[in-house]
């Protein structure tokens, strides 16, 4: 048995919180006469169709500004008006670990050189407020290649809901990938059962046995498979052990009811499958084992969406399917509810990630003055060790009963 754990993988293999399917859209650009920003966030890669043409020109599949005119070669860059951008809302906020800036197509009309910035904009906001947010340089501005992708690492745990791609000084950009960690805001997810394994709530399928034929990342994506490549696929063994996926879940909860989704399996489907469930909250890893079961070994039929009810009760952090002996999955959804503690450790993650300004909104939101908000935000990081305790038992009773709440403590 093999193991494909991301732990250590390429930034690459975490969600793209900049998917279409997650609900990522382009919130505004100055500029994008010859192709729409909107073809950034295509999920295919991008095409090229030569002797193409539009009433604007070859037809790119990307983002493409018109030429600039009326820089001097004196003043290059003499004002913030010397490049082209696009605003783009993330599908999911989170903590971005890589960005990819892909040029597929375009070499002799790329651009010089980009920028990527990231802001946190609470709610819903406009275009105009999108561009008047604090924003955060997380990839300097760098020397672009044609017919390229760059990928860039990002080393910064700030929660994200926006990023802008500047292009210096005009040019064309077919793909724009962000890759990282989705973080949901906990107060959201108070009293509601929702699925546990889905990326759009923080859920990672983190670890599997084979994904010779697709990613085990499409088990939670978003939304129904539509062919049977939008799900995950093992080659056929020859041997008598079993297939797996091992996802760790938003947080830490009960699972209430379980979908194993076999549509569009119809000459592959497993003949079996089980479900095991781990809780890491005790402070142990999955890999140390004490697993116990969720779902007994069932037999599953092709191209159907089986739906069981699960015992409640015993908390869960990770999930793993094992499905017998090989074959293919559309989906699996795992409707429950989050536990105290793991509402707890998911809102301690959210508020360490937050910028200073947006933690203290949400602890005086929450009832806290002004100065006890300033406080407890400055003792961040509240997740390590006993920090939250220490920090919470520094505040008046009123204030630290407040700022509880929130944290869920």
């Amino acid at each position: 048995m093999t193991t494909a754990d991301t732990t250590n993988a390429p930034f690459t293999e975490l969600v793209n919180l900049a998917s279409r399917l997650l609900g990522a859209g382009v919130v505004a650009t100055n500029e994008d006469t010859f192709a729409d920003a909107e073809n950034l966030l295509v999920a295919k890669p991008a095409e090229f169709r030569p002797h193409t043409f539009g009433h604007k020109g070859q037809i790119m599949d990307g983002w493409e500004s018109k030429r600039r005119r009326g820089v001097s070669a004196e003043q290059p860059h003499p004002t913030d008006e010397d490049h082209d951008w696009a605003i783009v809302r993330l599908g999911a906020a989170g903590v971005i670990r890589g960005v990819i800036v892909d040029t597929a197509h375009f070499t002799g009309n790329y651009p010089e050189s980009a920028v990527v910035e990231a802001a946190s904009i609470p709610g819903h906001p406009s275009p105009e407020e999108a561009r008047a947010a604090d924003w955060t340089v997380l990839v300097p501005r760098t020397p672009l290649r044609g017919d390229t992708a760059h990928e860039f690492a990002v080393a910064d745990d700030t929660r994200y809901t926006h990023v802008r791609l500047c292009i210096y000084p005009d040019g064309g950009v077919a793909r724009l990938r962000v890759h990282g960690e989705v973080l949901p805001d906990p107060r959201e997810l108070d009293g509601l059962t929702f699925d546990l394994a889905a990326q759009e709530y923080g859920g990672v399928a983190e670890a599997a046995s084979d994904r010779y034929f697709s990613s085990p990342h499409n088990l939670n994506a978003p939304g129904r498979a539509t062919v049977m490549g939008d799900g995950w696929e093992t080659r056929r063994r020859r041997d008598k052990a079993n297939d797996w996926v091992q996802i760790a879940l938003a947080g830490g909860g009960e699972v209430l009811a379980a979908e194993v989704d076999t549509s569009h399996f119809v000459a592959n489907a497993p003949g079996w499958a089980d479900l095991i469930g781990f809780d890491a909250s005790t402070g142990r890893s999955p890999a140390e084992g004490d697993w116990f079961e969720l779902l007994p070994r069932t037999r599953l039929q092709p191209d159907t969406r089986h739906r069981f009810r699960l015992p409640a009760g015993r908390p869960v952090t990770h999930v793993r399917i094992n499905v017998h002996p090989d074959g293919g999955l559309a989906r699996l959804r795992l409707t429950g509810r989050l536990t105290g503690p793991g509402r707890a450790a998911l809102a301690l993650r959210w508020f360490d990630a937050l910028p200073a300004a947006e933690a203290r909104a949400a602890l005086t939101g929450a009832g806290l003055t002004g100065e006890d908000a300033a406080a407890l935000t400055a003792a961040r990081p509240l997740a390590q060790g006993d920090a939250a305790a220490r920090a919470l038992a520094a505040l008046a009773p009123t204030a630290r009963e407040a700022a509880a709440g929130l944290l869920g403590l």
